[in-house]
């Protein structure tokens, strides 16, 4: 609990958890691993090698977000820092990944002093800049399977807002979605609110984009094939009796498969030009429709070996404490490493982190509990760490068992 206050109270913004990385790379060698540092940017290869066997990978992202901490501990977050755009803000862990690299160096420090219980090669991983969508990407371009060994496994856990403190929660198969963010900027003729015949209005155009975009879930994918299309932000105009040129609409797009994606990203390329034809726009102010590149694709759990490794989880935990759930329309770049090599048996679970009385109280009552990225998101951190470092170990060792 000590290193986990220390990392909650220090959070570093993503590509820039250079002290967080540092702290646990000496932790590290400390226990007798072969560390390698500044591996994609901030991450960190971990290796220990203990005769012949398969290679397991344990991964722990490393970055905080830009939010301005509400919990109210004593050990809260007064970090301010600049972002990659330069904006000055206050940094927290409200995706709790403090709770991922503490219960990772649990795993490392029981595995280390267990090494006469398993054979193989244990690689243990710090990510930086999951957040962002790049940070597994980043660690692999720099050679993460070329110069470090291939893992037969991979692992990882996130704790959960949605579930109680030390409850496991899994899915087999897709668990987390494809995220893609997309802009559109919407072109017109701008001119005076009193004389409409001689524009071209950006914001009524907008918004019929916006309300044919909800059609493409709705009535061109399967029912049964979950996807969203979330317009968060529509921006235009300055004043009340002018009309704009440009309107500007930012959008959250989440899906599984990647043929989806696909299918919803040349929809919304396909209604944005549509309705700016059937608004009279001119070919040379036609929709800009532009995606980020840093998207974050979805993340697939081996199905067979995820129920084993819950079977593992359920007989050690109970099966109390062992559920299985739905996917979630989340994003998490752990998926990459699978999708660099679909050899690998990969699977994330979920470790629940709200204290068991505000969870009672709130099936109870109906309220509302804070969520991942929320200012006021402080996770029982001593069960979620307890229960990942434990379910981390135990899956360990039974993947590398003499």
């Amino acid at each position: 609990m000590k290193v986990y206050k220390d990392l909650h109270q220090y959070p570093e913004l993503s590509g820039q958890e250079v002290n967080s990385a540092a702290k646990l790379a000496k932790e590290a060698r400390k226990l007798g691993f072969d560390v390698t540092e500044k591996v994609g940017g901030t991450g960190v290869v971990a290796l220990m090698k203990n005769g012949p066997g398969p290679v397991v990978m344990i991964r722990a992202d490393m970055d905080g977000l830009p939010v301005i901490e509400q919990t109210g501990l004593d050990f809260a977050s007064k970090v301010i820092a600049t972002t990659e755009e330069g904006m000055e803000t206050g940094v927290m862990h409200a995706c709790g990944h403090d709770t991922h690299m503490t219960g990772w160096l649990g795993a490392a420090r029981q595995l280390a002093a267990r090494k006469n219980e398993w054979s193989g090669t244990l690689m243990m991983i710090l990510q930086p800049a999951e957040e962002r969508g790049r940070g597994a990407r980043d660690m692999l371009n720099d050679g993460l399977f070329k110069r470090f060994p291939k893992p037969d496994y991979a692992l990882a856990f996130h704790n959960s807002s949605a579930a109680p403190a030390g409850e496991i929660g899994y899915t087999a198969g897709y668990t987390l979605a494809n995220v893609d963010s997309i802009n559109i900027v919407v072109h017109g003729v701008g001119g005076h609110g009193a004389y409409p015949q001689s524009t071209k209005d950006p914001i009524v155009l907008a918004s019929r984009i916006v309300s044919t975009l909800q059609t493409l879930v709705s009535r061109e994918l399967d029912p049964q094939d979950p996807a969203v299309v979330t317009v968060g932000s529509f921006q235009a105009g300055s004043k009340h009796n002018i009309i704009s040129d440009k309107a500007t609409l930012l959008l959250t797009v989440r899906s599984y498969s990647d043929a989806t994606r696909q299918q919803i990203i040349d929809g919304i390329t396909r209604i944005a030009k549509g309705e700016a034809i059937a608004a009279g726009i001119p070919e040379d102010l036609m929709p800009e429709v532009t995606y980020k590149k840093e998207y974050t694709p979805s993340t697939w759990n081996d199905p067979d070996f995820t129920r084993q490794m819950a079977g593992v989880f359920a007989e050690h935990f109970g099966a109390d404490r062992v559920k299985e759930g739905k996917p979630s329309m989340a994003g998490e770049d752990f998926g990459r490493y699978y999708r660099a090599d679909n050899s690998i048996k990969s699977m994330i679970f979920w470790v629940g982190g709200v204290p068991q009385e505000i969870w009672d109280e709130a099936q109870k009552n109906g309220s509302k509990l804070p969520s991942l990225h929320s200012p006021f998101w402080a996770p029982q951190a001593d069960k979620v760490v307890a229960t990942g470092a434990e379910a981390l170990t135990l899956a360990t060792l039974k993947l590398l068992k003499k």
